[in-house]
Protein backbone atom coordinates (compact mmCIF):
# COMPACT_ATOMS: atom_id res chain seq x y z
CA UNK A 1 0.00 0.00 0.00
CA UNK A 2 1.38 3.35 -0.99
CA UNK A 3 2.04 5.58 2.51
CA UNK A 4 1.72 9.58 2.59
CA UNK A 5 5.33 9.31 3.43
CA UNK A 6 6.13 7.71 -0.10
CA UNK A 7 3.92 10.09 -1.73
CA UNK A 8 5.46 13.16 0.30
CA UNK A 9 9.02 12.10 -0.70
CA UNK A 10 7.90 11.81 -4.11
CA UNK A 11 6.33 15.16 -3.83
CA UNK A 12 9.50 16.61 -3.09
CA UNK A 13 11.82 14.55 -5.47
CA UNK A 14 9.10 16.37 -8.65
CA UNK A 15 9.25 19.98 -7.06
CA UNK A 16 13.54 19.63 -7.15
CA UNK A 17 13.66 18.38 -10.68
CA UNK A 18 11.11 21.32 -11.78
CA UNK A 19 13.88 23.75 -9.79
CA UNK A 20 16.46 22.48 -11.06
CA UNK A 21 15.29 21.26 -14.80
CA UNK A 22 17.93 18.06 -14.22
CA UNK A 23 16.96 14.31 -13.80
CA UNK A 24 20.53 13.39 -12.73
CA UNK A 25 20.19 14.00 -9.04
CA UNK A 26 17.04 12.35 -8.32
CA UNK A 27 16.64 9.63 -10.88
CA UNK A 28 18.00 7.12 -8.04
CA UNK A 29 15.38 8.15 -5.90
CA UNK A 30 12.94 8.20 -8.75
CA UNK A 31 13.83 4.71 -9.24
CA UNK A 32 13.23 3.29 -5.60
CA UNK A 33 9.86 5.09 -5.49
CA UNK A 34 8.70 3.90 -8.39
CA UNK A 35 10.20 1.09 -9.84
CA UNK A 36 9.16 -0.70 -13.27
CA UNK A 37 6.98 2.40 -14.03
CA UNK A 38 9.61 4.64 -13.86
CA UNK A 39 12.06 3.05 -16.62
CA UNK A 40 8.51 2.97 -18.49
CA UNK A 41 7.80 6.15 -18.01
CA UNK A 42 11.63 7.49 -19.59
CA UNK A 43 10.57 5.78 -22.54
CA UNK A 44 7.32 7.11 -23.11
CA UNK A 45 9.50 10.70 -22.82
CA UNK A 46 12.38 9.84 -24.80
CA UNK A 47 9.80 8.72 -27.23
CA UNK A 48 8.00 11.95 -27.42
CA UNK A 49 4.66 10.43 -25.79
CA UNK A 50 3.68 13.30 -23.37
CA UNK A 51 1.42 16.49 -24.92
CA UNK A 52 0.97 18.93 -22.57
CA UNK A 53 -2.53 20.53 -23.99
CA UNK A 54 -4.19 23.77 -23.18
CA UNK A 55 -7.34 25.31 -23.63
CA UNK A 56 -7.75 28.95 -25.49
CA UNK A 57 -8.95 31.21 -24.01
CA UNK A 58 -9.40 29.30 -20.25
CA UNK A 59 -5.65 28.53 -20.65
CA UNK A 60 -6.70 25.40 -18.92
CA UNK A 61 -4.26 22.26 -18.87
CA UNK A 62 -4.48 18.69 -19.63
CA UNK A 63 -1.86 16.14 -20.68
CA UNK A 64 -2.31 13.23 -23.21
CA UNK A 65 0.06 10.23 -22.85
CA UNK A 66 1.02 7.67 -25.37
CA UNK A 67 0.16 4.37 -24.61
CA UNK A 68 1.59 1.02 -25.34
CA UNK A 69 -0.15 0.31 -28.59
CA UNK A 70 -0.19 4.18 -29.72
CA UNK A 71 -3.65 4.67 -27.55
CA UNK A 72 -3.50 8.36 -25.89
CA UNK A 73 -4.57 8.70 -21.85
CA UNK A 74 -5.78 11.78 -20.62
CA UNK A 75 -4.05 12.30 -17.18
CA UNK A 76 -3.82 14.88 -14.38
CA UNK A 77 -0.33 13.72 -13.26
CA UNK A 78 -1.05 14.24 -9.58
CA UNK A 79 -4.67 13.11 -9.44
CA UNK A 80 -6.08 10.81 -12.22
CA UNK A 81 -5.18 8.94 -15.41
CA UNK A 82 -7.34 6.98 -17.77
CA UNK A 83 -5.17 4.11 -18.18
CA UNK A 84 -6.15 0.09 -16.61
CA UNK A 85 -3.26 0.29 -14.19
CA UNK A 86 -4.44 3.66 -12.65
CA UNK A 87 -7.60 1.99 -11.27
CA UNK A 88 -6.41 -1.57 -10.95
CA UNK A 89 -2.50 -0.78 -9.36
CA UNK A 90 -3.40 2.61 -7.57
CA UNK A 91 -6.85 3.27 -6.88
CA UNK A 92 -7.93 -0.67 -6.04
CA UNK A 93 -5.21 -2.51 -4.93
CA UNK A 94 -3.37 1.11 -3.50
CA UNK A 95 0.14 -0.82 -4.59
CA UNK A 96 1.28 1.97 -6.59
CA UNK A 97 1.36 6.16 -6.39
CA UNK A 98 1.08 6.29 -9.69
CA UNK A 99 0.98 5.21 -13.53
CA UNK A 100 4.04 5.07 -15.66
CA UNK A 101 1.81 7.94 -17.88
CA UNK A 102 1.38 9.98 -14.34
CA UNK A 103 5.31 9.47 -14.01
CA UNK A 104 6.15 10.19 -17.59
CA UNK A 105 4.08 13.74 -17.38
CA UNK A 106 6.40 14.76 -13.94
CA UNK A 107 9.38 13.86 -15.62
CA UNK A 108 8.33 15.39 -19.69
CA UNK A 109 7.51 19.07 -17.24
CA UNK A 110 10.08 18.59 -14.99
CA UNK A 111 12.99 18.20 -17.90
CA UNK A 112 10.97 20.11 -20.80
CA UNK A 113 10.30 17.47 -22.67
CA UNK A 114 6.85 17.50 -23.96
CA UNK A 115 4.94 18.68 -27.47
CA UNK A 116 3.15 21.72 -26.49
CA UNK A 117 -0.79 21.64 -28.22
CA UNK A 118 -2.71 24.67 -27.85
CA UNK A 119 -6.87 24.01 -29.18
CA UNK A 120 -9.93 26.00 -28.39
CA UNK A 121 -11.88 25.65 -24.97
CA UNK A 122 -14.45 23.26 -26.91
CA UNK A 123 -12.14 21.08 -28.19
CA UNK A 124 -10.77 20.58 -24.82
CA UNK A 125 -14.18 19.80 -23.58
CA UNK A 126 -14.69 17.11 -26.52
CA UNK A 127 -11.57 15.20 -25.19
CA UNK A 128 -12.73 15.69 -21.37
CA UNK A 129 -16.39 13.86 -22.51
CA UNK A 130 -14.04 10.80 -23.07
CA UNK A 131 -13.71 10.38 -19.49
Amino acid sequence: MASSASIAVADSVWRQMKSSRSGLVSRCSLHFLFGKNFERATIIVDQGGVKRVSGNPSCRVLFLVAGESKEEYLCFPEHFCTCHSFFFDVVNKGEQLCCKHQIAVQLAESVGAYKEISISDEELALILCRI
